[in-house]
Formats: C-alpha cells, structure tokens, sequence
C-alpha cells in the first residue's frame, strides 16, 4: 500500500510517499480502505517534534479516517465488509491513517454519515468529537446558555459553533476579520474581531468558554464568566488561572480528545439533520501531504483532507 511516512521530524518536507506492508486486522480491529483522512494542528506539530506523541521516527501520523471495511478481525460485530465508516481511532498512539489501509478498533469507528462523502466525513472525527467533548462532556452545555467560542472559524471552532447552536445555545464567537462573515454564517450570534476588539469588553455574562490558546488568553477568559462558569480549555492552565477562578466559582475543565464511538454517532445525528457540516478548506492527495501541512499553516477556515 501507499502511506505518508517520515524518518526524521521537522517541517513539512520530511513527510514523504513510500511503499509499506498492508496491516492485517487484530482480534477487534477491522481493516479499513481509506478515501480521506484529516489533517489537524496536532498532526503538525507531532510530525516537527514538538509534541512526540509517537516517540521518535519513523512512524506514519494521521488520526481521522474515513472509508470502508476491507476485513474483519477475530470477534468483531455489527460490521461487515462495504460498510462506510468513520472515527479517531488509537488516539494519541498511532492510527496511521495517512495510507490507503489502516487496522483500527473496531469500538472506534462509527457508521459514515448518510449524505456526506468520505472526504467531508474525514474532516470531521478529531475536530467534532474536541468539539462535542469539551461543550457536552466537560462543559455541560444547557439549552438557553451563553457560550465563548474562541477561533471560532478553525477547525474545532466552526464545529464547536454549530454543536452549540444545535444544542440551543447564544454562541458569542471571536475571529479575525476575513473569517467574521463565515462565523456568522455557521449561526454564531454575535461576532468579535480579536485582532480589533478585545473580546473582554465584547463578551458579557458567559456560561462557558471553549479556549484553545492557553497562557494569559486562558486567565483573560475568567473576565466573562458568570459565577458557576466554566472554562473548557485545550491546553494547559496555569495554577495562577485555576486560582482565581476557583476564587470566583468557576470550574476549569483541561480536557484532551479522547476516541468515542458514542459521540461520533451523536456528530452523524446533527450531519444527518442538517445541523452540522464540516468545511473543507482544501483537499490533497496522499502524495502532496507535505503541501497540505504547509497549507494548513497558513490557518485557513476550516479542515484540509487528504485523499487516498
């Protein structure tokens, strides 16, 4: 099979197009033909060494999949072979998705979306269940709530927009200006220019913030909660931040995405019912895969995909 492999870490160039061994299905596991994969922050910074998830080189990155069952190993059920699925499998250990096969867990995949192609499905797992996650699980998100959602046009933002505005939340989302009429278009109450506005003075009376910048950004968030908020952050929070905001009843949430099956099939829910779609800012093929990080650098809205 064709996979994205790299021996080294650094820049976009290390990835490059080699021929590898297909991977046969463990008990649990099903073999799945890729027609996309997604490509997200976190695939770039393991792929340069900043974040050795993978330990070191070399290794094959991609989490988000999307494309049929080639094969069953020993003891799965419910699948066959032709079905089209989807999912964020092993995450964080390696899934190796940038390939035409991969063996994945059979618990963390779900159905693909009745209506969506593979390249719109891919774009969706790792973003949509951050998403999901940090609203749903850790934020308890309540119809009627005030939500802060930051970059809000990125690939987590956008879907986090939409799950929020699903959910019957007042979504109050931060953007740069280029990106403003498109956070408006996923249904985003009130937009704020950040490189403007400081959304400090904008944003009032929130019940939760979805941050994903860390540092000063993080404490500067505690400013709009209500008492009982809660920041659902990405990254890490400093003690200083927990501090103050446990001083003024709010609950901090550090969360990291986690495989789940069960909130795949809630994302299918909302693509199913036209309130959730993932946008595609541009698709690579399996040989450009070093184009298409160079290209997600330049923080484009939305996800970048590569087909197989």
């Amino acid at each position: 099979m064709r996979a994205v492999i790299q021996n080294s870490v650094g820049g976009p160039e290390v990835l490059v197009i080699a021929d590898r061994p297909a991977p046969s299905p463990n008990a649990g596991e099903v073999l799945i033909r890729v027609g996309a994969s997604g490509i997200n922050p976190v695939d770039g910074a393991v792929r340069a060494g900043r974040y050795p998830l993978l330990g070191e080189p070399p290794f094959i990155l991609g989490w988000d999949v999307s494309g049929t069952v080639e094969a069953l190993g020993s003891g799965v059920t419910g699948l066959k072979v032709g079905d089209a699925v989807f999912g964020m499998p092993r995450f964080p250990k390696q899934a190796a998705a940038y390939a035409e096969l991969a063996a994945v867990p059979a618990n963390e995949i779900a159905p693909k979306p009745k209506g969506i192609d593979h390249l719109h499905a891919a774009a969706l797992p790792l973003a949509g269940l951050t998403a999901w996650q940090g609203l749903v699980r850790h934020g308890r998100l309540e119809q009627g709530q005030r939500v802060l959602i930051h970059a809000a046009a990125g690939g987590v933002g956008h879907l986090a927009v939409q799950i929020a505005k699903a959910r019957g939340a007042h979504v109050v989302a931060t953007a740069s200006p280029e990106k403003l009429d498109f956070a408006r278009s996923l249904g985003a109450d009130e937009v704020i220019d950040y490189t403007k506005d400081d959304f400090v003075d904008k944003a009032h009376d929130i019940d939760l913030v979805l941050e994903m910048f860390g540092g000063d950004h993080a404490q500067r968030s505690l400013k709009v909660l209500k008492a009982g908020g809660v920041l659902v952050s990405l990254l890490d929070v400093s003690d200083t931040t927990k501090a103050e905001a446990k001083a003024q009843d709010i609950r901090v949430e550090r969360m990291s995405v986690v495989p789940d099956r069960a909130g795949l099939v809630e994302l299918g829910k909302l693509i199913e019912a036209k309130k959730l779609a993932a946008h595609v800012a541009r698709a690579f093929p399996l040989e450009e895969a070093g184009a298409a990080h160079a290209f997600l650098a330049t923080r484009p809205i939305g996800k970048v995909v590569l087909t197989a």
